[in-house]
């Protein structure tokens, strides 16, 4: 059993981090494309997965089959989670990761997500059950506990490893934090002197400065880098090129990128539905251009794909900062 991707190297892991309703097929193969280690999947519910058998395109949508992606299951039930598990294995899934982190109320109300960090006996369950029941790598994605009197990340990933998980993935904030304040690297460190598998620090990583300072921090063997793509999904690839001591070079268009990724959305989605999932991107792609709020509003109102492709250009193009920006810098 091994990863897709090489954990013994000189260069940290650099993974793209799961994130609901952003990191879908078109961003993850985007994402890919650029360069990454590994991609997960949006979390999938077990119990859902396990009651409608996955088609064609849930496949896609779950990137199975594709060599740098993992699928990411979240559940309460060990016999639901290790049929979910099957599953996907048996469809090509390279690696499964099992959800101990999500802190959305919908998840944890149903004793999922980082509610588990509150049962690890449970939880342990859970790992054991997935870890029998496929031959691919198993992964756990937690927090650093469910609050600050229960910081329990290095326990529970002893129980993981001791359970069969091959890697761990920490955010540095707690469930109660939600995505309040800032990411605890340091407190990551605890976890990668509690386990012998590799250790992937996440939470306000955003480039190769951050990367740098979380893992010097944490001391993990890799990074996991969720907001640091909306806009740019190259980010990854420059993270991973600056840890190698090489240059990267970011995309000379950010306009036909966009336009791209803008088609690919339609395409995958339909139209109606593309609109709406497409809006998001956009909207993060001409955050980092700055573009003028009126093109901006026109651009995110439009329904026409031809207005759209044809003012991504000048909504796009490069612009000197402000005053204040270049002094801040």
């Amino acid at each position: 059993m091994s990863f897709p991707f090489d954990t013994d190297t000189s260069r940290p892991v650099v993974a793209l981090a799961p994130m609901a309703g952003i990191t879908d097929l078109p961003m993850r193969n985007l994402v890919s494309r650029f360069g990454a280690d590994l991609v997960v999947s949006e979390m999938v519910a077990s119990g859902e997965l396990v009651t409608a058998r996955a088609g064609t395109r849930e496949r896609a949508e779950l990137g199975i089959g594709q060599a740098a992606t993992s699928v990411q299951l979240a559940g309460r039930e060990a016999r639901v989670m290790a049929e979910a598990a099957r599953q996907v294995a048996d469809l090509g899934a390279k690696i499964i990761d099992i959800n101990m982190g999500c802190p959305a109320k919908k998840v944890t109300g149903g004793l999922s997500g980082s509610a588990l960090m509150r049962d690890p006996d449970h939880a342990l369950s859970l790992i054991e059950a997935v870890a029998e029941a496929v031959d691919v790598p198993v992964t756990v994605k937690m927090r650093l506990g469910w609050d600050d009197d229960s910081l329990n990340a290095p326990q529970l990933a002893r129980m993981a490893e001791g359970a069969g998980a091959a890697m761990i993935t920490v955010h540095g904030r707690t469930r109660c934090q939600f995505y309040k304040g800032q990411a605890d690297w340091g407190a990551i460190r605890a976890v990668t002197e509690a386990v012998t598998i590799p250790v992937l620090a996440n939470g306000d990583i955003l480039d190769a400065a951050t990367a740098r300072r979380a893992l010097t921090a944490s001391g993990a063997q890799g990074v996991m880098i969720g907001r640091g793509i909306q806009g740019r999904p190259w980010a990854v690839a420059e993270v991973m090129a600056d840890l190698s001591g090489t240059k990267f070079a970011r995309p000379a268009d950010p306009a036909a990128l966009a336009a791209e990724h803008y088609e690919a959305i339609l395409a995958f989605y339909g139209t109606d539905l593309g609109l709406r999932v497409a809006r998001k991107h956009l909207g993060w792609y001409m955050d980092a251009a700055a573009t003028p709020a009126a093109l901006r509003g026109t651009i995110l109102r439009s329904r026409d794909t031809a207005e759209v492709l044809r003012l991504l250009p000048e909504a796009l193009m490069p612009r000197a900062a402000a005053p204040a920006e270049r002094a801040v810098a």
